[in-house]
């Protein structure tokens, strides 16, 4: 198991960034959290930043559609809402285990060939039901399960090994890291393993940002392309009935989005650009309000906004205050300002 070296110094991204959002209670300022956000423009170059946005960072789930994009590549078709759930991090809900089920029986997979690691629903209403009915973590109810599903079928459809899908020198994990590199513009500069047991493989919110803008822009006639169109049709698979990411997609016309563990978002826009955030402490309270502030300044049009910035402060289960964003100006827009990288 890796341990970090205690004398490892703190990315910039996280120790340099700046305070972008606060939890006020009772008119009270409680607590304060980081963050850095990249804005790219249709062409994929950093146009807004603030904080720190060229070192690396790891995306997490965000990295999905770009996963997704590399099984395209691969060879890999499957339909539409089976593409959004390989790109998913899910709620458990019923149709998305059913989805599983069926992207594994179309390739002669069962839930015994899934490598994620076993876990109870991410949404808690499905959670209370699951545990409920007397059921365990199994790896099928885990968020990540579509994309394992899709991942198996990918090496299926190669006759790539199936036992060994998640090492990070599988022809698999290797084509994935090609795919993020030719989004992303860059280098992959760090890979680790993921909560669910496949390779994370760490790029900058710049490459973050400047992936979704391609994905978002893409032809329909490519795997960009396809990637988009299915998340823009099934955002419900990608995400859930209740999940943020799933109002942000289908309120915000053009957009495909993906949320991340330890509070990363990224969004690619109709028109090619790309947005990516990153809350320094990982605290996914104030991921959708940051990226609320972010959405609203740069103009962009959305019935998702009351969803997004939702996000009480409860005393004695009453709202007494709320996670609001600060510091979200003209800064990060000044070509000029401090905000730049």
């Amino acid at each position: 198991m890796q341990t970090p070296s205690p004398t490892r110094p703190t990315p910039p991204a996280l120790a340099e960034a700046p305070v972008l959002a606060q939890v006020v209670r009772g008119g009270f300022i409680e607590s304060a959290h980081r963050a850095s956000v990249a804005v790219t423009a249709p062409d994929g170059a950093v146009q807004h930043a603030w904080g720190p946005v060229t070192d690396p960072v790891f995306p997490r789930s965000s990295n999905k559609p770009l996963q997704a994009v590399a099984m395209l590549r691969a060879g890999l078709t499957l339909p539409p809402h089976h593409l959004a759930l390989a790109c998913a991090s899910h709620s458990a809900e019923p149709f998305h285990l059913d989805a599983v089920r069926d992207m594994l029986a179309a390739a002669d997979l069962t839930e015994a060939d899934l490598q994620n690691t076993p876990d109870l629903p991410y949404d808690p209403d499905e959670r209370d039901t699951w545990v409920a009915a007397g059921h365990v973590a199994r790896p099928l109810a885990q968020n990540c399960s579509g994309k394992h599903a899709a991942m198996l079928a990918t090496c299926r459809l190669n006759g790539w090994d199936l036992t060994t899908y998640r090492d990070v020198d599988h022809p698999l994990q290797r084509a994935m890291a090609g795919a993020i590199e030719d989004l992303a513009g860059e280098p992959v500069a760090a890979t680790a393993v993921d909560g669910c047991g496949a390779p994370v493989m760490a790029i900058s919110l710049g490459g973050l940002a400047r992936a979704f803008g391609r994905i978002a822009a893409a032809p329909s006639d490519t795997p960009e392309g396809t990637v988009a169109d299915a998340i823009r049709a099934f955002p419900e698979y990608l995400g859930g009935t209740r999940r943020d990411v799933t109002a942000l997609i289908r309120g915000t016309e053009g957009a495909v989005a993906k949320d991340g563990a330890e509070a990363v978002y990224a969004v690619g826009l109709a028109d090619g650009r790309g947005i990516a955030l990153k809350i320094a402490d990982g605290a996914q309270r104030a991921r959708p309000v940051v990226l609320a502030a972010v959405l609203r300044l740069l103009g962009v049009e959305s019935d998702a906004y009351a969803r997004l910035e939702d996000a009480p402060v409860l005393g004695h289960g009453v709202p007494v205050g709320s996670v609001v964003a600060v510091g979200l100006d003209a800064v990060g827009l000044d070509a000029a300002g401090a905000g730049r990288p």
